[in-house]
């Protein structure tokens, strides 16, 4: 039997779209709770990409995990307890970017944001925008000078377009600043081309951000040649003379984790780019879809995406200066995280925060 598949997307979105179709052949299973569950096994075993990190830093064995979910296989399950199954089976991985779709259901594995401190309020940041005829909204960034004339520019995703002439518009009216500050907490991913779109504007020139492998076979370790992925400077308006920092917390994931990625990379080009706040969420590996017997869909992480040491960024991003939010700063009305960056803008020299 052959099953439609969806191939690799440029996107990098928690939902599929844009896709290029194409077939692969696999092994025939029956549309039965042993046959999808054998389908959806085969399937993650030949081409998801990050096993051998999953083990190492999970401790998942891949044909382990077959036998404990197979042995727990029967055939008068309903429906939700097969997907409640298979969901489980799935969710040892600890990958946002696998996930299993039914009419009734989308299986998720968000541990990589819902096991950590959020450190992002939303009462708080009111208390810096003001109200809201005091700071501007232009393809869903807001943005603001700060009374301390540091700019702050708040993406919450990268779904949407951003737009290049918005993005001109946004560094015209903060270009007076001192600095920058590009806050993405809270930013799920969305277009990959968007996060590139953006990490354009703080380079003068062409770089290499990062690489990416892709799968070459159905074995673990099966994976082709180191492909540079490189970065091109915008032609447009550019921020490349005064400091950005860069806000960060564990619901940073896939599009938003790469453009951390992209953003270190630049630092160590040019300097004065800090990421602040915490480690984010991780997310590195380019979506692949296939169908299982009964009709539903799973998505896995099929091209592993790395940093410019060829390190691996599926587990998230360190942040160059670690702060949480603390109750303290909280009852005064202020942001560790924000509080943090303008003090690393205001006085680059010390790479500290108070």
């Amino acid at each position: 039997m052959r099953y439609l598949t969806l191939t690799i997307t440029l996107t990098l979105t928690l939902t599929l779209t844009g896709t290029l179709t194409s077939c692969v052949d696999v092994d025939e299973h029956s549309n039965s709770v042993a046959g999808n569950l054998e389908a959806l096994w085969q399937v993650m075993d030949e081409h998801y990409c990050f096993f051998p990190e999953k083990e190492a830093e999970l401790g998942v064995n891949w044909d382990d995990i077959h036998k404990e979910y197979a042995a727990q296989v029967n055939e008068g399950m309903t429906k939700s307890q097969q997907f409640e199954l298979m969901a489980g089976m799935l969710a040892t991985l600890k990958d946002g970017h696998v996930n299993l779709s039914s009419a009734a259901d989308f299986s998720r594995s968000w541990s990589w944001k819902d096991d950590y401190p959020l450190n992002f309020s939303e009462e708080l940041q009111r208390q810096y925008l003001g109200k809201s005829t005091e700071y501007k909204i232009t393809s869903g960034m807001i943005y603001k000078i700060l009374d301390d004339n540091i700019g702050y520019v708040y993406i919450g995703t990268f779904e949407n377009e951003l737009g290049n002439g918005n993005i001109d518009e946004v560094l015209l009216y903060l270009k007076p600043c001192s600095g920058i500050i590009i806050d993405v907490r809270n930013n799920g991913g969305g277009k990959l081309s968007e996060a590139k779109k953006l990490a354009a504007r703080f380079t003068d020139a062409d770089i290499t951000v990062g690489y990416m492998r892709h799968k070459t076979g159905k074995g673990h370790y099966d994976l082709g040649e180191w492909e540079e992925t490189r970065l091109r400077t915008s032609s447009g308006m550019r921020w490349t003379q005064h400091p950005v920092c860069v806000l960060t917390n564990r619901s940073v994931y896939s599009a938003a984790n790469e453009f951390v990625k992209y953003m270190k990379a630049i630092a160590k080009s040019r300097g004065g780019i800090t990421i602040v706040g915490d480690k984010t969420g991780g997310g590195s590996g380019l979506p692949y879809s296939n169908e299982l017997p009964n009709g539903w869909a799973v998505r896995l992480s099929a091209c592993p995406m790395y940093d410019t040491e060829k390190g691996c960024t599926e587990f998230g991003i360190k942040p160059d200066i670690m702060v949480n939010l603390t109750e303290e700063m909280r009852q005064k009305g202020l942001d560790d995280i924000i509080e943090a960056a303008r003090y690393a803008i205001t006085y680059p020299a010390t790479n500290d925060h108070p």
